[in-house]
């Protein structure tokens, strides 16, 4: 889908997406903590609510974070930044050419969004 990353890029990637697997995997250990607590709930409603989840966030990690290479290293960011983990402070330790990638594919997701929600 996207162009390769500049070299400095590629460095800075490896150590943010360290952060952001981090980040990702706090999500959904929260996210489970949750889903054990909740209230009304059998101990079996709890245990495949929780197996559900784990089965959609291992699917959404392997997009996002498996097959680290420099080819595929925007499309990753992309995904990230669509998943919500990447902050601004993350995306500032790019060059300027990747936060202009990263913003302009961002406006477009969202102005996709908006056309989809806009049909009747």
């Amino acid at each position: 889908m996207a162009s390769q990353v500049p070299e400095s890029d590629w460095k800075r990637f490896k150590i943010v997406r360290e952060k952001l697997l981090e980040r990702f995997c706090e999500r959904v250990i929260a996210e489970i903590a949750s889903a054990m607590t909740a209230p009304g709930s059998t101990a079996h409603e709890r245990y495949l609510k929780i197996y559900r989840l784990l089965k959609q966030r291992d699917e959404e990690l392997a997009d996002a974070f498996n097959d680290l290479r420099r080819s595929t290293a925007l499309d990753q960011l992309l995904i990230m930044q669509r998943m919500g983990l990447l902050e601004d402070e993350d995306r500032q330790a790019f060059t300027a050419e990747t936060q202009d990638t990263l913003r302009r594919w961002n406006a477009f997701l969202q102005e996709e969004a908006a056309r989809r929600a806009a049909k009747p």
